[in-house]
């Protein structure tokens, strides 16, 4: 979710010609290659790539809110990658601040080779601690613009097309998002009352819905009664806290979602570019859907897919754990939350989640969206174990 925004000016010059009017023919889309990705919690796709000639791959995720494409600092200097220092602010959530670039460098998928690559280099360690397993960049504008990317979350395979003629499937609808960097697509949204506003479609938000703070004041577009919950979430900059609720209903596109779990983000470094955007709508929500991700068109095309019609997760346990050194560590458990009334304390070591053992944390998240339900925890404190038991509460 990193934000480098520039503001592309298109325009167009006509010339009154004396003679027969000649027309560039329109070329079909041409399919080059498949690749697969994973998903992690929220719907978060991880692709795997190859830097350079280096053999190993690389963990990268896919996201259109990225303005750009990026690597991990210590990934650039485990690959010994030369980085020239800059004066370009990248701002996302919770950070802002310089980076240097890795320029002119090549990425290999199967099948495809991207050249002539600028990556901005930065710290992605909170993010390796979320997922459990490294990340190494995130691949964003620098990628979508050269091409046209179908994403399947049924067969959870990536297709990739050059830019062209493309018949679209029937049975789904085609969105016209205002393309800069990052596209921005017109919502109806409605809790207290019913508006139509703008906000980023983000494929690496691991979130339903995102409002800024500042857009929830000033369009009294949240019911007072409803009491937003305390929690803490991740960002560029590293942890952050937010609050999350529900909204009454999204509408994208023809498609309505009803009671739709969403985040309130008090924006200090204004990432959402309010009062012009409102916030982001996440892949927890666009996984229910296959994707055509058109730039050079500027098109996006949603066809629900399998997922289309799977409950939200409105479960709240307070608790923010993550994996370091091989443990999956307690680090932060919100007063008054479940995991405070479970016995929770920062610093322990959870060892397992009904009876899953392996130290998965992926696993153990979503073991634990099980709202209302009584969840066994054994964790490791002082050296000693302690057995304990958290009951979810739900956000509805």
């Amino acid at each position: 979710m990193i934000k480098n925004i520039c503001i592309l000016f298109a325009f167009c010059i006509v010339a009154n010609c004396h003679g027969q009017e000649l027309l560039s023919p329109v070329l079909n889309a041409k399919y080059i290659t498949r690749f697969p990705f994973r998903q992690f919690s929220g719907g978060v796709m991880l692709v795997k790539a190859k830097l350079n000639n280096i053999p190993d791959s690389l963990n990268f995720i896919l996201d259109t809110g990225s303005g750009g494409i990026s690597l991990d600092s210590s990934t650039a200097a485990q690959l010994k990658i030369v980085l020239r220092p800059s004066d370009t602010v990248i701002t996302g959530m919770g950070d802002s601040h310089k980076v240097s670039f890795a320029f002119n460098q090549i990425l290999r998928f199967p099948g495809l080779l991207l050249e002539s690559l600028n990556f901005h280099v930065n710290d992605y360690d909170v993010l390796t601690s979320v997922y459990g397993e490294k990340i190494d960049g995130i691949i964003g504008y620098s990628f979508f613009r050269r091409y046209i990317v179908k994403i399947n979350f049924d067969s959870l395979m990536v297709e990739v097309y050059s830019p062209g003629e493309m018949i679209y499937p029937r049975n789904g609808t085609i969105l016209h998002p205002v393309f800069t960097t990052l596209p921005i697509q017109n919502l109806t949204i409605k809790d207290s009352r019913k508006m139509d506003f703008n906000f980023y479609f983000d494929t690496g938000a691991g979130l339903c819905f995102l409002l800024s703070d500042r857009f929830a004041t000033d369009s009294n577009i949240l019911l007072r009664k409803r009491k937003p919950l305390l929690t803490q979430a991740e960002g560029m900059g590293g942890k952050i806290q937010m609050r999350i609720t529900v909204v009454k209903m999204i509408q994208v596109g023809k498609y309505k979602f009803r009671d739709v779990p969403t985040y309130l983000y008090s924006d200090e470094f204004n990432v959402t570019s309010y009062p012009n955007v409102g916030g982001l709508l996440g892949n927890d929500l666009l996984r229910r859907f296959n994707l055509i991700i058109n730039y050079p068109r500027r098109e996006i095309h949603l066809q629900p897919n399998a997922h289309f019609t799977d409950q939200f997760d409105y479960s709240y346990t307070g608790l923010a754990a993550y994996f370091i050194d091989g443990n999956i560590l307690v680090d932060d458990v919100i007063p008054g939350s479940p995991a405070e009334k479970a016995g929770l304390v920062k610093d322990d070591i959870i060892i397992s989640v009904n009876n899953n053992f392996s130290n998965n944390i992926m696993q153990y998240k979503d073991i634990l969206q099980s709202a209302k339900e009584r969840i066994k925890i054994i964790v490791r404190r002082n050296g000693e174990l302690k057995q304990l038991f958290i009951k979810p509460k739900s956000i509805l």
